[in-house]
Parts: C-alpha cells; structure tokens; sequence
C-alpha cells in the first residue's frame, strides 16, 4: 500500500488473460513488472489480452504488420474477435500515424461500423499498458459503482445550483 497526504491507497491488482503469441511481448513484461497476474492461453485470439475483472478484451496489432500481412486476413481476425468479446477494443500500434495509418483506422472504423468495437491509436507500450489498465479499472464493478455515484450526485448538484433550473422552479411556483 502507498500512501498519499495521509490518506492509504491499495493499488489495484488485476489477472490478464493473453494470447501465448505475446509471451514475450513488452506488454506482458510491463503488466508483470507492476504486480498484475499475467495468464496465457492458446485459446484466444492472437494478439489478444482480455481483464477478466471487467470483461474488457483488447486485441493489440501492429500497423506495419497488417499492411505486411493484408488487410483482409486482419479484418476477418478482427471480426472473430469482436464475435466473441462484447466489450472490445482495438490497439492499433504506430511509432508514428502518419496517412497511410489514418487511412487504415477509418477502414477498420468503417467496416465495423455499429459493432462493439472501439479503435484506438497507439506508439509504445507504456501507453498501451496505461490505457488498458486505466479501461478495465474503470469498467470492473467496485469503480464502476463508484463512478456511477459521483455522476449521480454531481449532476444533483448541478441541477439544485442551476440558475434556470431555480427560475423554471418559480414560474411552476407561480403559476400554481
């Protein structure tokens, strides 16, 4: 536990189930060296990392590699993927995201368009790892609850202080 102007944090600890093709990923090395439990498996998608807490999955490919490999054999690994994972996301890794890049995001936006997949850029893997711990943090059930509760009480607040709100109030008043 660490602590910060007095008040104890725990630091939040997670199980990663991943793909075994990324073993040796930096990814894993990252997740690891932070204390979180890193699982592999065979039987998901290659390339995919799945937080089981908050059933968040994301599937990490390289640019470089899709226009190597063709887009056609990565959309149909990608539709696969988002088949079975309800709540996916797409890391799309670039050093650099440049046109040819962009262009590629838009496809793969446009092909999927209405399913339940989020693309999102990214350079290196600390960004990679901060994003996806920052995702399944947020989405798993006792940040969840909490998140939901301080949107509930600040919108409260917002509408309680609100000068039209007041105003709207008094001609109901008056009109009574």
């Amino acid at each position: 536990m660490a602590e910060s102007g007095g008040q104890e944090k725990t630091r939040w600890i997670t199980t990663v189930i991943m793909s075994s093709a990324l073993q040796s990923h930096e990814v894993s090395a990252s997740l690891q060296s932070q204390h979180h439990r890193v699982r592999y498996s065979d039987s998901v998608e290659n390339g995919s990392m799945i937080f089981s807490l908050s059933g968040i999955a994301f599937l990490l490919a390289d640019t470089q590699d899709v226009f190597k490999t063709g887009g056609e054999l990565f959309l149909d690994r990608t539709e696969k993927f988002i088949n079975i994972h309800r709540n996916s996301f797409l890391l799309l890794s670039a050093a650099l995201h440049g046109p040819k890049e962009w262009d590629l995001i838009f496809r793969i936006q446009k092909r999927f368009l209405g399913s339940n997949l989020r693309v999102i850029p990214v350079h290196n893997t600390a960004e990679i790892v901060k994003l996806m711990l920052t995702i399944a943090k947020i989405t798993c059930k006792p940040q969840i609850d909490n998140i939901r509760y301080r949107m509930l009480m600040a919108k409260a607040q917002i509408i309680d202080q609100s000068p039209v709100w007041k105003m709207l109030h008094k001609i109901q008043l008056d009109c009574i």
